[in-house]
């Protein structure tokens, strides 16, 4: 893909899931209750565990976001790519 349009799609990919984070933020109360069991159970953890598996855990944490961050972009990139395929797939049998 060419830098200057992946650098278009990242900022646009990125902006939009930050927007539809808002929208579950408002929207879906099973996000909402999921998001908070997940804080209370990460904050108990950090809690429980000695000072020299805390730091591991926040490196756990840290690479578990990573990698979620890296699966949304990809599979809004994809779904972005599946449009394209199905719109060119509907223009070719309407012609």
């Amino acid at each position: 893909m060419h830098t200057s349009l992946e650098v278009l799609l990242d900022s646009l990919i990125r902006n939009r899931i930050e927007s539809l984070y808002g929208e579950l933020i408002i929207n879906n109360s099973s996000y909402n209750q999921f998001s908070s069991e997940r804080n209370l159970y990460f904050k108990q953890l950090h809690e429980l565990l000695p000072e020299d598996i805390q730091k591991t855990l926040f490196l756990f944490d840290d690479a578990d976001l990573a990698v979620q961050a890296i699966l949304e972009r990809e599979i809004y990139l994809q779904g972005f790519k599946d449009a394209l395929h199905l719109h060119n797939e509907l223009d070719l049998s309407l012609d």
